[in-house]
């Protein structure tokens, strides 16, 4: 994707795109989170845990940075998860010193049913739009992904 090259004076097409596609996303994770309910464990649980199943093993400081919270916030999650079997903690082979947060089978099992539940959710309404609106937002989702590979990027400059 590259980046505009003409800018036309007075133009603020992007901004009015831009709050449009925030307040879509919102409200899309909105509703779908009204899927997560049926797991019975909090939303910053279940956040904390999507890290965690994911993105692999993480110390407690890479996960509560991962989730933008304090280190203090991020050990009371992970002693929760801990308690309630879907995380455990253990040393990290490389280096004894360090304490990882992994995953437990039961807790990828979680996240595995909370995605399938999310992603029935959303295909049933997709099911309403015609092959052509389908086809735009397939473009749109490739675009929105190249969107967030490049704020990715741009996170760990």
């Amino acid at each position: 994707m590259s980046p505009r090259t003409t800018s036309r004076p007075g133009d603020d097409r992007e901004h009015k795109i831009a709050s449009r596609l925030n307040s879509a996303a919102i409200h899309l994770l909105r509703r779908l989170r009204r899927e997560d309910r049926a797991l019975g464990i909090s939303a910053a649980r279940l956040s904390a845990l999507s890290v965690v199943v994911f993105g692999g093993p993480l110390t407690l400081g890479e996960l509560a940075a991962a989730e933008d919270v304090t280190p203090p916030t991020m050990t009371r999650l992970v002693a929760a998860l801990e308690a309630e079997g879907l995380v455990t903690r253990g040393s990290d082979p490389g280096d004894g010193r360090v304490v990882r947060v992994r995953a437990t089978a039961r807790g990828r099992r979680v996240m595995e049913r909370g995605r399938a539940r999310r992603t029935k959710s959303l295909a049933a309404q997709l099911a309403a739009l015609s092959p052509d609106e389908l086809d735009t937002l397939e473009h749109a989702v490739a675009i929105l992904e190249a969107l967030t590979a490049e704020g990715r990027s741009a996170d760990r400059t």
